[in-house]
């Protein structure tokens, strides 16, 4: 399992870099098959390599059809003009959702995880989540896409979580080396 990335990591708001073609091989295809676990474990629905922490132009897709998709250096070529409101979430924020408009179809073209060319027209929730993955390779996320008050307060939140689970790590940390500590002299005594 990969570690998905918080809103507040610096990762998130980066705009990723192209995947070379020589990057394409089997340890890139080994990630994709990690990405797909850590998304299914976390019960999503698309996860984008900078959730995972590398900055690279790639994401991975099982949306309603249940076929999994790798989308490498995709890119949207076309949208419909009719918008669809639908509540969206984010693995990366976790547990807070917004209704979001977006276009109801959408084309992309992108390499698949054997570098071979495709294109694909998709609409309902895999034209969504392909748009919403995409964001995240131009360091976008969905609360940026909707009321900005919302936004702002959710960029807060995140950071009171994060600033809880800082605490609680070192109150973790400093227990474990008390129980180190403990071992250690039971140990010596031992001797």
């Amino acid at each position: 399992m990969l570690r998905i990335t918080k809103l507040g990591e610096e990762v998130l708001r980066k705009v990723a870099v192209e995947v070379k073609p020589e990057e394409i091989n089997d340890e890139f295809r080994a990630l994709c098959l990690e990405m797909f676990e850590t998304m299914d474990e976390a019960n999503g629905v698309g996860l984008a390599a900078p959730q995972v922490d590398i900055s690279k132009r790639f994401f991975v897709v099982t949306a309603d059809d249940d076929v999994r998709r790798v989308f490498v250096n995709p890119q949207i070529i076309s949208t419909s003009s009719d918008l669809v409101d639908y509540e969206e979430g984010c693995l990366s924020i976790p547990k807070i959702y917004e209704n979001i408009k977006r276009p109801s179809k959408v084309t992309v073209q992108a390499l698949d995880e054997n570098g071979k060319k495709f294109l694909l027209e998709a609409d309902g929730l895999l034209a969504r989540v392909i748009q919403h993955e995409y964001d995240h390779l131009d360091g976008i996320v969905f609360i940026d896409k909707g009321d900005p008050e919302f936004a702002k307060e959710t960029e807060a939140t995140m950071k009171k979580r994060a600033a809880r689970y800082a605490e609680k790590q070192k109150a973790k940390e400093a227990k474990e080396r008390k129980i180190a500590a403990i071992k250690a002299a039971k140990a010596a005594k031992g001797k």
